[in-house]
């Protein structure tokens, strides 16, 4: 038995991710696995703020790139600093079926039998899915943080700390969106409540301990061992590894925040989003000349950058 995608031969896509072994009537099954063939785009693309809408969490405004992107069969690789379980969630509602990177870049997850051939590394983690895992452990790095916090008096408030209404009320997801963010595997966001002269003293013990800490669109984020570049450059050399021979592949990321540039840095073409107030990200800016300049924020930006890299 396998894992598909079920279509309907008269209304389209119905639902994902269901173990079906045959089709009947009206309806299609077709299954997960990468086509190889020609594929010569790949994109990777942050979540928040970048395709989802940063308050309304809503693609809406992207579904026109994103059916063309479909239409192509195209490989589309959601990047985030958000969890497996709340990428799973997102990941049934828009009908994806490609490799998907959660807590920025501490995991790399792809449905089983994707691939067509054994990827290094790659662990078993549920009937669903295999794992590259990359960066260390959540408790790791919470216990690193409490030792942080202590040595250095800087008052930081992370995830784990928090209850599920109170993440909710800080981000604008509902109490059980916020729960599925709290089952984290490799990083913790959290926000500062000391001074700035206490959050100096708090990221330089971070480094010593080999902890990053990078700014996203609400938190900042700790983790150690991977980051959104590494988890990109090592997904990309599996898909060239299983492409060889199909000619030449590019590789596009669409990212708005400071935590999205090691993933704009690793991509062949860079997209910047802007913020939702419509600037740029000057650091971003500032660090990638190149990039392209999406017109708009969010998932209308993110719409209209996408269709002229396709046809343009």
């Amino acid at each position: 038995m396998e894992w598909a995608r079920v279509f309907n031969r008269r209304g389209g896509r119905v639902f994902d991710l269901l173990p079906i072994s045959r089709s009947f009537g009206d309806w299609v099954i077709l299954l997960y696995p990468l086509a190889v063939r020609a594929i010569d785009t790949i994109f990777f693309t942050d979540l928040d703020g970048t395709l989802l809408d940063h308050d309304s969490y809503s693609w809406a405004a992207a579904q026109d790139a994103l059916e063309e992107i479909e239409q192509r069969q195209l490989p589309l690789v959601l990047v985030t600093s958000k969890t497996r379980a709340e990428v799973e969630v997102l990941r049934r509602k828009m009908g994806h079926g490609h490799p998907f990177i959660t807590e920025n870049g501490g995991g790399i997850f792809f449905p089983r039998g994707y691939f067509p051939k054994k990827v290094e590394d790659a662990a078993s983690v549920s009937h669903q899915y295999m794992c590259v895992a990359l960066a260390r452990p959540y408790a790791e790095i919470t216990a690193a943080l409490d030792e942080i916090a202590e040595e250095t008096g800087a008052g930081a408030v992370g995830f784990r700390q928090m209850s599920a209404r109170e993440i909710a009320q800080n981000t604008g997801l509902t109490v059980r969106e916020a729960e599925l963010a709290r089952q984290r595997e490799f990083d913790e966001p959290f926000f500062f409540t000391g001074s700035e002269e206490e959050q100096q003293r708090f990221r330089a013990a971070a480094r010593v301990r080999g902890l990053t800490l990078a700014r996203g669109g609400r938190f900042w984020h700790a983790f150690s061992g991977s980051d959104k570049g590494r988890a990109v450059q090592r997904l990309m050399k599996v898909y060239r590894e299983v492409l060889r021979g199909s000619g030449r592949v590019r590789s596009v990321a669409l990212g708005d925040s400071a935590n999205d540039l090691p993933m704009l840095r690793a991509a062949g073409v860079a997209v910047v989003i802007p913020q939702p107030g419509g600037n740029h990200d000057e650091a971003l800016l500032e660090e990638l000349p190149r990039a392209i300049r999406a017109p708009a924020a969010g998932p209308q930006g993110w719409n209209a950058a996408v269709l002229e890299l396709l046809r343009g």
